[in-house]
């Protein structure tokens, strides 16, 4: 999807980086603010595949890093949870001032107790929806229990998180004890959504309940059954997103959605990290390519020549059913099995020189039905009229210019 590389400036002076998604088909209906975990950044696997399911809904969404972090100006040392529910609300007034105000906030892990007390300072955000968030900012302190006697005792600490080192100071600690999470949520005025895996063994699913109890209706809650913390598996991510979106439509107003207007059927989209997991738009659906792990790909998707190949056996289906329909024959199912690849032509004089090999799709056809022989015989000749077989045996010409 359409993607902007952003810089604004924090309430301290600080330039941070971030990254604003728009859907490739229309104007955002709606913004969104996202709010990463504990010492992550915004390019966070999770981050970038929540954030792309809700662009395929019209979402804009906005990540960025907390002061200190990812690309993000300032040290990280001397930041705290006030500070990151600061650099929400800076990140707001930003979109607010260059695009529109963010209606909808997401957080995860610490992202998501720093996105609910945000949300009182922002009163043009209706929803908010959390992912495996504390039920109290000092939870975190239980991630440092190791080193807080250092802490305390010399007023800060290099702690070892998820395998790198970060100093933590006693103004951090003190900072998260003086936050209460449950008084922030009983004044809530906004929808909120919680969504917590019973298997999260680093925050435990009694902090979802205790948000979701401690809040007033409207609220809903979402169990990630068998995810982990990080949502390191793709598709928890995806299914988190998807259920996001879905949700928060019932409480944000869509009605503005325009389509955008393009001369083309299809547009493709893949960001420099995505190796070649791309993002699709095919008419007014979505879908991803992507390449085989055997060639550096994720395999999340049909690569290139399968979605040529499926174009030739969708386009084959129809033909034959629409011309056997209009013949009355009983043609009850067809099934079209292509593949592709590179062969010798059978007639190919010097073989064994390069750029002697063509492109071959090997077609199969499986006819279920009370077909005689002569029928048969017909349909198979009716294959070969499909647009698409013709246009792979026309001169065909690729135009290329810059939008």
């Amino acid at each position: 999807m359409p993607q902007q590389k952003l810089q604004f400036q924090n309430q301290e002076g600080f330039q941070l980086s971030g990254r604003l998604e728009l859907p490739a088909n229309q104007h955002p209906h709606n913004y969104v603010l996202f709010a990463h975990c504990f010492t992550c950044n915004k390019n966070l696997a999770a981050v970038r595949n929540i954030s792309r399911a809700l662009t395929s809904k019209g979402f804009g969404v906005f990540r960025f890093d907390f002061t200190g972090l990812g690309e993000s100006e300032g040290d990280f040392a001397d930041t705290n949870f006030s500070g990151n529910v600061g650099d929400l609300v800076a990140a707001a007034h930003f979109l607010e001032k260059e695009y529109k105000a963010p209606s909808l906030l997401v957080g995860h892990s610490l992202g998501g107790a720093a996105v609910l007390f945000a949300a009182s300072q922002l009163p043009k955000v209706k929803a908010v929806a959390t992912i495996g968030a504390p039920s109290d900012p000092e939870h975190v302190t239980h991630l440092l229990k190791s080193s807080i006697d250092e802490i305390n005792a010399n007023g800060k600490a290099i702690v070892n998180l998820s395998g790198r080192d970060f100093t933590i100071k006693k103004q951090f600690v003190d900072d998260l004890q003086s936050k209460s999470l449950a008084e922030a949520v009983t004044n809530f005025n906004k929808a909120l959504l919680v969504l917590h895996s019973p298997q999260d063994l680093t925050v435990g699913i009694k902090n979802a309940e205790q948000i979701y109890h401690a809040a007033k209706h409207p609220k809903s809650f979402v169990s990630l059954d068998g995810a982990d913390h990080l949502l390191m598996n793709k598709k928890d991510s995806n299914y988190a997103g998807e259920v996001i979106a879905g949700w928060s439509v019932r409480y944000l107003d869509t009605s503005e959605s325009k389509t955008l207007s393009t001369s083309h059927e299809v547009v493709a989209s893949l960001n420099a990290e995505d190796g070649f997991t791309t993002n699709m738009k095919v008419g007014s659906h979505f879908i991803t390519a992507d390449e085989p792990e055997s060639v550096g790909g994720n395999n999340f998707g049909p690569n290139p020549y399968e979605f040529v190949s499926a174009g030739l056996s969708a386009c084959t289906a129809m033909t034959i059913q629409m011309y056997v329909k209009r013949k009355g024959w009983d043609l009850q199912n067809v099934e079209v099995h292509t593949s592709y690849s590179k062969q010798h032509a059978s007639d190919c004089e010097n073989c064994e020189l390069d750029g002697t090999k063509i492109d071959v799709f090997d077609r199969g056809i499986k006819l279920t039905g009370n077909l005689d022989e002569k029928q048969i015989k017909r349909i198979l000749q009716i294959a070969d009229k499909c647009p698409v077989h013709k246009t792979l045996h026309s001169e065909t010409e690729v135009r290329t210019t810059l939008i």
